[in-house]
């Protein structure tokens, strides 16, 4: 019977051979991974930039010479009625056309490396001349034009570059520091020359022949964006039907590349355009509406490509009608807002209103009318100043209020005519019984007299108010009464 110690070791013994095994497959895929990185090494070791057919080797391919020699025999006899196909990918110009665009981004990324092995060559010459001249075909043919010459005053370069920038070229050649290339290195500049104006040739040919058949291929989207675009768009997206079944905003960017604007403003570039920018509908909007007009005119080339996968309108009227509707809608964007008219008066009514009349709007106005005292105090008279509650013309002014009359503040209220609620003329009615016997606060103590100047008296006698029980008591005359028990 297995003890546990016995399973254990076992389980050990497991695991060491999984481990064994483990190191002897890392070290087989390592192997493999040295071996792949050698090859790659010597790949790069074996490309050799000296020899430019080490670098560029389309034009040896059998696939490129396969279809120039197509597109050569298109273009040389000429284009009979056929039966149309009904799908449209058995047809073989169609096959044709999708070839073409493969192989027309093949040849624009060779003339790029034929571009960089020139640059190289050529930077121990005029190393000044790339930053002057970026296309690379005008590039090519200028350096093929200067050669090892050192006097630029002695090559004509006109019909190649512009005017200005031939003047820059000139002065700047004046202060290069570079010196003339040797035989074998000039010469292989000038073969890298050659090719790739070869492949520029090619490449012409081939948007030749495409043009000329998308007409039949892809009448409707060929009406809106145009024969060259139309095959541009159908070559990025791999073909007609990949196109139909793109969305808009999917074509809308479709050869857009990013642009490295080195530190400038990116306000002005528009960054989700691709080659409808180089449609004439594109080109002929006002750059404040052109984004606009580039998701519209993204949205009608997709129903087009659609129109067309299915072969719905050979005839490409759908297209024509859609490329006036595009139309129309920027003139339409372009139109000034309308004028804004005059908002004339309402029409006066001719019947007089109604007015509101009775017991309770006589009640109201009585309640609201301008007092007497408010009336002098919205008053002022010529040439005497006003009087106010802080003085100095300071605070709310009294107007004609204590200048008129008796030179009192205070002015007789005329009697009301309203009917003051019952309970609240009792409350009144009685309080004023209660503060009957009260003083003005108006009058004083202190009298002036002739004989002792100021002297102290009784205000309620001067009113005749000290009559009565108080007299009879504190009289001189008064004796003590005398009052009978019960």
């Amino acid at each position: 019977m297995a003890t546990l110690e016995d399973s254990f070791l076992a389980d050990l013994d497991e695991l060491s051979d999984n481990e064994a095994e483990l190191d002897v497959s890392d070290g087989d895929d390592a192997k493999k991974d040295d071996e792949d990185i050698d090859m790659d090494m010597a790949d790069l070791e074996t490309l050799n930039y000296d020899d430019l057919d080490s670098v560029s080797k389309l034009q040896k391919s059998q696939r490129y010479l396969d279809i120039m020699q197509k597109v050569k025999d298109a273009l040389g006899k000429e284009s009979d009625e056929k039966e149309k196909v009904t799908v449209l990918e058995d047809d073989p110009e169609y096959k044709l056309i999708v070839d073409c665009n493969q192989l027309s981004v093949d040849i624009e990324n060779e003339i790029a490396i034929v571009h960089n092995f020139i640059r190289d060559k050529y930077r121990l010459k005029f190393q000044e001349l790339e930053s002057l001249v970026n296309h690379p075909i005008d590039y090519a043919r200028v350096v093929k034009k200067i050669g090892n010459e050192t006097d630029l005053t002695l090559v004509n370069l006109e019909g190649l570059l512009p005017s200005a920038i031939i003047m820059v070229v000139s002065v700047t050649a004046l202060t290069t520091k570079g010196s003339p290339l040797p035989e074998d290195v000039l010469q292989k500049t000038l073969e890298a020359c050659d090719r790739a104006l070869d492949l520029d040739n090619a490449r012409k040919k081939v948007l030749d022949f495409v043009e000329s058949k998308m007409g039949s291929i892809a009448p409707n989207l060929s009406a809106i964006v145009g024969s060259a675009v139309a095959a541009k768009l159908m070559g990025t997206a791999g073909g007609l039907s990949a196109l139909a079944k793109m969305p808009a905003c999917n074509v809308q960017v479709l050869g857009h590349k990013r642009k490295n604007l080195a530190g400038f403003s990116s306000a002005t570039s528009l960054s989700r355009v691709g080659y409808l920018e180089q449609t004439e509908i594109f080109q002929s909007t006002p750059p404040a509406l052109r984004s606009r007009a580039g998701r519209i005119l993204a949205a009608k080339s997709t129903l087009a490509a659609r129109v067309d996968a299915t072969r719905g309108d050979p005839s490409g009227t759908n297209g024509k009608a859609l490329r006036e509707e595009i139309r129309k809608k920027i003139e339409k964007w372009q139109e000034p807002p309308p004028a804004r008219q005059p908002k004339p008066l309402p029409v006066p009514d001719s019947e007089p209103k109604k007015r509101r009349g009775g017991r309770r709007l006589r009640k109201m106005k009585e309640r609201y009318a301008v007092t007497d005292m408010r009336k002098l105090a919205n008053r002022m008279a010529f040439g005497t100043p006003e009087e106010s509650s802080l003085g100095d013309g300071l605070g709310e002014g009294y107007g004609m209020l204590g200048q008129a009359g008796s030179n009192r503040l205070r002015i007789s209220s005329v009697p009301s005519k309203l009917k003051i609620n019952p309970t609240i003329a009792k409350k009144l009615k009685e309080r004023n019984y209660a503060g009957g016997a009260t003083t003005s606060g108006l009058t004083s103590s202190l009298a002036f007299t002739p004989v002792q100047g100021i002297e102290l008296c009784n205000p309620q006698q001067a009113l005749g108010l000290g009559s009565g029980t108080q007299s009879t008591y504190f009289s001189e005359s008064g004796t003590f009464s005398k009052l009978k028990k019960i």
